[in-house]
């Protein structure tokens, strides 16, 4: 597929997809192309290429609010916010790293688009939490507006959320607005060294069940704990972020500190290696694509927190794993294989509900294999529903998500 159709304003998006109906083609829908290797492979007849929506049209940072067209750089907004002493509180992960694509690329769309988030959504929430409003195509041509400027803003359906995490199979986003949050001002990480996988739960949960405000909180392995930079050591590592003002940040360090001390001792890493450290986990740069190539298959898995860190003992020693999200989200590197180690991993989750996600294979593999997981018939007839109400015709990333949809 080599044809694309580039958009400069909704207008443009708006024509695209009613000629795609008229002349019954498939559009994959495109920002900056760094998400493009998630999912299943691409379907589709053309590119409908949305990275000319771009450029913030409102930020008020005393309102906490900022919108911008879908094609905005993530990294001009984050400098945008960063100087007005605010972020993007759910902390957008950047997987250029882990799917071998060049840096930079990312977008707001493409974010909201994946509802990707970050380590400290044990703490702010994920990226659809922030998403406030959107303009958008559906697959019929028709442009609708949901949501506003403000939180409580929703007296019918709630599209934002809908659209969060849709890939792109509903509807094209051509503005979208964001809620921001104030900077810490600095930040701390304590870190319990030699802790296994299960004597790891006990800090996790005592942590997160403080009044500590734990923003941060991974179980790092010993397998995979000496390819962090920042920790510069091959033993096992419990770590656990505290983000805020100076004072309350060693106020509450202390007080976690004691609350752990009957677990292990514990170390601390300042603001400059806390941040190195967790942007690695944010990233997952341990298991990034120019080390490990691109055969062995990388997934990411979703659980309760206290099941999470039971995954290690019901896979084969082949597997390379490290968990977030309180033992919530585990990355898995399987060996390589002809179903890239999706049966072992799904019956391995099975017994502790949740969900796992194909992140990394070759394309021949993402075909033949359900990426995304699979749905129980309830859900996948609800899904089905949805996106004929939204795309009938199956015009806009046909398949990216599950086969037939």
């Amino acid at each position: 597929m080599t044809d694309a159709l580039k958009a400069r304003d909704s207008k443009d998006v708006e024509d695209a997809i009613a000629w795609a109906l008229a002349e019954s083609k498939t559009l994959d829908v495109v920002g900056g192309g760094s998400k493009r290797a998630l999912g299943r492979p691409n379907q589709s007849d053309m590119t409908l290429d949305l990275s000319g929506l771009s450029g913030i049209t409102l930020y008020e940072p005393e309102e906490l609010v900022l919108s911008a067209r879908a094609g905005t750089p993530l990294s001009e907004i984050e400098a945008a916010v960063a100087a007005s002493g605010q972020e993007l509180a759910f902390e957008p992960p950047d997987y250029s790293v882990v799917l071998g694509t060049p840096a930079g690329r990312a977008t707001i769309g493409g974010v909201l688009a994946t509802n990707l988030s970050g380590p400290r959504r044990v703490k702010a929430g994920a990226a659809r939490d922030f998403f406030l409003g959107a303009t958008a195509v559906s697959g019929r041509g028709e442009t609708f507006k949901t949501g506003g400027r403000v939180v409580k803003n929703v007296t019918g359906y709630d599209l934002c959320k809908l659209l969060a995490g849709s890939y792109g199979t509903l509807a094209a986003m051509t503005d979208v607005t964001i809620k921001t949050l104030p900077r810490a001002e600095t930040e701390e990480t304590l870190v319990l060294a030699g802790l296994d996988d299960e004597a790891a739960a006990k800090p996790l949960a005592l942590a997160m069940g403080s009044s500590c405000e734990v923003s941060g909180a991974a179980h790092l392995p010993a397998h995979v704990a000496s390819r962090f930079e920042a920790l510069g050591a091959a033993r096992a590592a419990t770590v656990l972020r505290i983000e805020g003002v100076k004072p309350s940040v060693m106020h509450r360090r202390e007080t976690l500190r004691k609350l752990l001390a009957g677990v292990a001792d514990a170390a601390v890493l300042d603001e400059t290696a806390s941040r190195a450290l967790w942007r690695a986990i944010r990233d997952v740069r341990p298991f990034a694509a120019a080390a490990e190539g691109h055969e062995r298959p990388l997934w990411r898995v979703s659980t309760a927190p206290r099941e999470g860190l039971k995954l290690a003992s019901r896979l084969s020693s082949g597997a390379q794993m490290f968990y977030d999200w309180a033992g919530g989200l585990i990355w898995v590197l399987m060996p390589p294989s002809d179903d890239a180690g999706a049966r072992a991993i799904r019956e391995a989750l099975a017994p502790l509900g949740g969900h796992a996600t194909l992140i990394r294979a070759p394309s021949a593999v993402r075909a033949a294999v359900d990426v995304f997981h699979p749905q129980p018939p309830g859900a996948a007839a609800l899904t089905r529903r949805v996106k004929d109400s939204f795309d009938p015709k199956g015009i806009l990333n046909p398949g990216r998500m599950w086969a037939g949809v």
